[in-house]
């Protein structure tokens, strides 16, 4: 760093009439020469000082490759993308998010208060650091991340993947759900998990991921995920997610949207498939450029139940 003192670079020009008109010039190229790099060295670090607080991430894939984000679920870690990451690795830029409380990680400013929000923001400020202009995948949580960034930040994603995520989880419980009529159910179920002892908390897990995935090694993966994500975080999170109404907002999101979402005969969905594919469609109807896929033999974890299918989907979406 040049510490020269820019009234002694002056100096010369006014005390010293009998130097050269090219000296003078000199001393002054040298002189907007230091604050050039002095301007360079402030812009540098201020490039360089963010690192999120909510997340962590791994950049995988090809350096110089068109970027991809990719966003795991409640209590899941990055890995559930690892099958899709191997797949996609040759022909993007791969950046990896686990949110900060979930599988393993520490809570950190997700510990206490609101952080959706918080999160949203982070993401932008990664994607403006880096100048991307990705594409983001995201799943369950993941998905609704994706949909609070591109109506938040609209210039930051170039394409959507949400893979079984609505922009109002309640209407699970009913079509004319509302967040107030809601609230009280969603505290419920807080409550009830929050004071749960830690052993039946435990127990619960692989019963949770047995209703949420198929394939038994993934069963497996699911539950020791959530086995190992801070339970206050989870909670929190699922209090937020189901408690953001973002239907309001989907007219106005432009992003070119994919919205996978699974249909399992006999499952908790029931027997029908066209009430699924209601249930879906009306959610996102007011989004302009969203197109919906229905993938069969599913649960929620699309990427593990059927993974043929929603890598078909997913490439045909990116090209």
């Amino acid at each position: 760093m040049i510490h020269t003192p820019i009234a002694t670079l002056y100096a010369p020009v006014h005390d010293s009439p009998r130097r050269s008109r090219k000296t003078c010039l000199r001393e002054l190229f040298l002189c907007a020469l230091v604050l050039a790099l002095a301007l360079l060295y402030a812009v540098h670090i201020s490039a360089q000082a963010f690192t999120p607080t909510r997340f962590t991430v791994v950049d995988a894939g090809t350096p110089g490759k068109p970027d991809i984000l990719l966003l795991p679920g409640l209590s899941s870690s990055r890995s559930v993308w690892d099958a899709e990451a191997k797949l996609l690795a040759p022909n993007y830029r791969l950046h990896l998010v686990q949110v900060d409380g979930f599988a393993g990680q520490t809570a950190g400013p997700n510990g206490s208060g609101a952080m959706l929000p918080g999160i949203t923001d982070e993401l932008h400020a990664y994607i403006a650091q880096g100048k991307m202009h990705p594409v983001v995948i995201g799943h369950s949580l993941g998905g609704l991340l994706g949909l609070m960034l591109a109506n938040k930040y609209p210039a930051d994603v170039s394409r959507l993947a949400i893979v079984d995520a609505l922009p109002f989880y309640a209407l699970l419980f009913s079509r004319s759900a509302t967040l107030e009529n809601t609230k009280p159910q969603v505290q419920a179920m807080h409550d009830q998990l929050a004071g749960m002892p830690d052993d039946q908390y435990a127990a619960m897990q692989p019963m949770m991921a047995a209703a949420l995935v198929k394939n038994p090694e993934a069963q497996k993966l699911v539950a020791a995920s959530s086995a190992r994500s801070d339970r206050a975080v989870v909670l929190n999170a699922m209090v937020e997610d189901m408690q953001t109404d973002l239907r309001p907002n989907l007219a106005s999101i432009q992003t070119p949207t994919l919205m996978l979402y699974p249909f399992e005969a006999g499952g908790r969905q029931g027997t029908d498939p066209a009430k699924v594919d209601a249930l879906y469609t009306s959610a996102f109807r007011t989004m302009p450029h969203a197109t919906l896929k229905r993938i069969d033999g599913s649960r929620h974890f699309i990427m593990f139940d059927q993974p043929t299918a929603f890598d078909a989907a997913i490439e045909a979406f990116l090209k």
